[in-house]
């Protein structure tokens, strides 16, 4: 079992909806493949988090007594201070869900984005560690860039940033956030810095710092209907360069 095979069933593994074969093949691709194991992870500390108390509201058992009374009065009668006094806290309490949903999604989405980054850091250890860091090797992106045709179904950006310091050395594939992306490779000294681009619907951001993760730094941008994620062990200060030269060439 590969990533592409095994990435659709990790929800399904977390709700237990797997059949025992399955279970079977997708732990044992846990066991080889990090970024995997932590998607599953992630999964299963989303589920967790939506099912705290804290995001769900449950309506005074006096409001209910107050609407029931308040709907057997008679025609035309006017309702009572005590129904207007328990509908204001009934709208407090619709409020308070409203903003407790909100705060609920705003983890969500940093959840989402702290899996994501893993992916990326586990991508690049990945690729150093199996001394897979390119499929192509040449310094020249009009080597590189051919060289995705017919391997994506959408053409990355390939830049030579040899003048600002940061020489592009090759490329190859790898699999990110669900799909297959383009990694490009560029050199800083003696640092490697992966560079992996995909098609996204975000709208166009300029770079930002995500925190840093097991000794590496990251930024992330997105432009031209594509999504940038580079990562490296190189400082902060040189990763942001590198991605507002590669943004702005």
């Amino acid at each position: 079992m590969n990533c592409q095979q095994a990435r659709p069933l990790i929800e399904f593994y977390a709700d237990g909806e797997l059949d025992a074969a399955r279970i079977l093949e997708l732990e044992k691709h846990f066991r080889d493949c990090p970024a995997c194991m932590n998607a599953w992870r992630n999964a299963q500390s989303l589920k967790k988090a939506l099912k705290q108390d804290a995001l769900f509201f449950k309506a005074p058992a006096e409001l209910r007594r107050a609407i029931k009374a308040e709907l057997r009065s008679e025609p035309g009668a006017k309702p009572s201070f005590s129904f207007w006094r328990w509908w204001t806290a009934a709208g407090a309490g619709f409020a308070t869900a409203c903003l407790v949903l909100l705060l609920a999604v705003s983890l969500t989405s940093s959840s989402s984005e702290h899996r994501l980054a893993q992916e990326i850091v586990s991508g690049h250890v990945r690729s150093l560690m199996a001394d897979h860091v390119m499929d192509v090797v040449s310094t020249d992106q009009h080597t590189v860039k051919p060289w995705f045709n017919g391997k994506l179904d959408f053409s990355p950006p390939v830049k030579d940033l040899a003048g600002q310091g940061f020489p592009l050395v090759g490329g190859r594939l790898d699999y990110i956030d669900g799909r297959t992306a383009a990694a490009l490779v560029f050199h800083r000294n003696k640092h490697v810095i992966n560079l992996f681009i995909w098609p996204g619907k975000a709208k166009d951001m300029n770079p930002a710092v995500s925190s840093p993760l097991q000794g590496h730094n990251l930024v992330h941008w997105s432009k031209a209907g594509m999504t940038f994620w580079t990562v490296s062990d190189l400082n902060e200060k040189e990763m942001m360069e590198f991605a507002q030269a590669f943004g702005t060439e």
